[in-house]
């Protein structure tokens, strides 16, 4: 109980509610708890009496209705308490999930490539509801189940004192201590289970999102039964490990009532010895079952402490992950750059101990169009990420303007900085929309002018809602060049001084990288660029090269210097020239 403590916070925005629907819970289990055995014991005397039976009807029907009143009060505070706590339940459920996604927002991207997305959106629905539901069950029942408990107690100690029924009392609810232990077994076997149960739940998500983004190759590759044999076998484990869930889950109720029935049997025994009137025995059973339900009822809900348990653990390592990039404490204010770029001795790794780059110098000026070359894997695009603080260098400095990036507001810094990636994301929304994240208070016109200068605007045009055209999951309707065309539109509205382009022509046909090297050359004037570069045909031109070898900077200068002087270079230029 004590690890839900903190989250119950999120019931403070619906205290009126959940205050209402506490006090409907409270009425409810001391009407069924104590209400319901005092009406027994007072009815029952005066209707099954030994002498002759004279009541008039209407008397006897007014008794009757005593009993059916009792449960209509029950049943109305019981669905006040369940309707207004599940309101409350709900708005904890938007919290929590609100809070799991705001943090995603702001982990490193390091975090997010380590972990796997469909597990993560398993965490952000079906952990978070698990823990709603924990939250919102104990609220209710850690109220209506011990006062059904102590309602029906008091009426039991009320019938031992009048009938000197002491030992009764304490022999029956002796029992209840017992009722712990299958609670402990149960809830310790439950854990392991549950926390698998979750896992596989997030293996399910991430092997379904896989799928689902990799329809075409799926069908391409023919791999459509093997696809559906990987999902079977997941949910075959999944489906043995919820048996045991709920073995384990509903085997405690069973053995709670067989437990409360020795108390039930003993007070059997003890009444007939004391010589108990049928009517007073039959209302202590009542008392009796009023106290048992309560103790199997929360012994259910250490099963849901249990399960929840194990989905709040999968929460907090998300929630408890911490955002290693942030603002500084007192940031350096920054307008708009110039561009100048510095690299100090710098250093970064994914892994510790497993560097991705040693000991980096570079100095590219503002204005310079700046190629990133060198094997795959060499770090050109980790190189790159620095810059805008994606990832954070484990040694030494990345600064701009003399800055270091650092000491600037993360939204000062990359509102210096336009990047167009060679797989382009578009959100499943209106090509305006889209086109408005480059600057969000920008006018219709400007938007309009930035397409333009891209080459989209014409074939906007020809789609049937024109710039309102919605584009589809990850802009799933349109063709890899238009993709880019719109991305490079982005970068157009952005206007930043600083242009990172993650070779946005390498995989369209020349139609496509005619258009965009011609908004390419526009694009880039005026402003420092890195190109990672994978197509040398595209960086010829650059006025400034880095070639990278194995995290290093291997040489710098232009294409004709490089060509004449680095192995390397030469020999990665003359491969792909070659191989054309």
């Amino acid at each position: 109980m004590k690890r839900f403590l903190p989250y119950l916070k999120y019931l403070r925005g619906h205290r009126t509610y959940l205050v209402f629907a506490l006090v409907c819970g409270a009425i409810s289990g001391l009407v069924f708890g104590r209400g319901l055995p005092v009406v027994i014991n007072s009815v029952f005397p005066r209707i099954f009496t030994d002498g002759p039976r004279t009541l008039p009807a209407l008397e006897i029907i007014g008794y009757a209705l005593l009993i059916p009143l009792v449960f209509l009060i029950r049943a109305v505070t019981q669905f006040l308490n369940n309707y207004f706590m599940s309101r409350c339940g709900i708005g904890v459920l938007e919290a929590i999930r609100v809070e799991l996604y705001r943090k995603l927002q702001y982990l490193p991207l390091s975090y997010l490539g380590k972990n796997r997305t469909g597990d993560l959106l398993s965490r952000l629905t079906a952990d978070t509801q698990v823990v709603q539901q924990t939250i919102t069950s104990s609220a209710s029942d850690l109220v209506i189940q011990p006062l059904t408990l102590v309602g029906a107690m008091s009426f039991l100690a009320t019938i031992a004192f009048r009938y000197n029924g002491a030992l009764m009392f304490l022999g029956s609810l002796a029992i209840i201590p017992v009722c712990v232990l299958p609670v402990r077994y149960v809830g310790k076997k439950l854990l392991k289970r549950a926390d698998e149960n979750q896992r596989l739940l997030g293996d399910i998500s991430d092997l379904a999102n896989q799928n689902l983004m990799a329809a075409r190759e799926v069908r391409a590759f023919g791999l459509e039964e093997k696809e559906v044999d990987v999902f079977q076998r997941t949910t075959r484990r999944l489906f043995l490990v919820q048996m045991k869930v709920v073995k384990y889950s509903q085997v405690l109720s069973p053995s709670i009532e067989v437990i409360a029935s020795l108390g039930i049997a003993f007070s059997l025994f003890y009444a007939y010895r004391a010589g108990l009137p049928l009517a007073v025995f039959t209302s202590i059973l009542t008392a009796l079952f009023a106290c048992y339900e309560p103790v199997k009822k929360l012994g259910a809900l250490h099963g849901q402490f249990t399960r929840g348990t194990a989905s709040l653990n999968r929460i907090e390592e998300v929630l408890h992950e911490p955002v290693t990039i942030t603002d500084p404490a007192a940031p350096v204010y920054v307008g708009r750059l110039r561009g100048d770029i510095a690299f100090g001795e710098v250093s970064f790794a994914y892994k510790t101990g497993e560097p991705v780059l040693h000991g980096l110098r570079a100095a590219i000026p503002a204005g310079t169009v700046c190629a990133l070359v060198g094997p795959s894997g060499a770090g050109k695009t980790t190189f790159a990420n620095l810059v805008p603080r994606f990832y954070e260098a484990t040694a030494g400095s990345v600064s701009i303007d003399g800055h270091d990036v650092r000491a600037m507001k993360l939204a000062d810094l990359r509102r210096n900085i336009a990047v167009v990636s060679q797989d382009p994301v578009l959100f499943n929304d209106t090509i305006y929309n889209n086109l408005l994240l480059g600057r969000t208070d920008a006018t219709r016109n400007e938007v309009i002018a930035a397409a333009i200068d891209a080459h989209a605007d014409d074939f906007i045009r020809t789609l049937p809602n024109g710039y309102e055209t919605v584009v589809g999951e990850r802009g799933s309707l349109l063709s890899g060049g238009q993709k880019q065309r719109l991305a490079l539109a982005r970068a157009f509205l952005r206007n930043a001084p600083i242009l990172i382009l993650d070779e946005a022509t390498s995989a369209l046909d020349s139609q496509s990288e005619q258009f965009i090297q011609e908004a390419l050359q526009k694009l880039v004037v005026g402003k420092t660029v890195l190109i990672i570069a994978h197509r040398f045909s595209t960086i010829r031109d650059a006025s400034m090269i880095l070639v990278f070898d194995r995290g290093q900077i291997a040489a710098t200068g232009t294409h004709a210097q490089l060509y004449a002087a680095n192995p390397l270079y030469k020999s990665l230029y003359d491969r792909q020239t070659g191989a054309t």
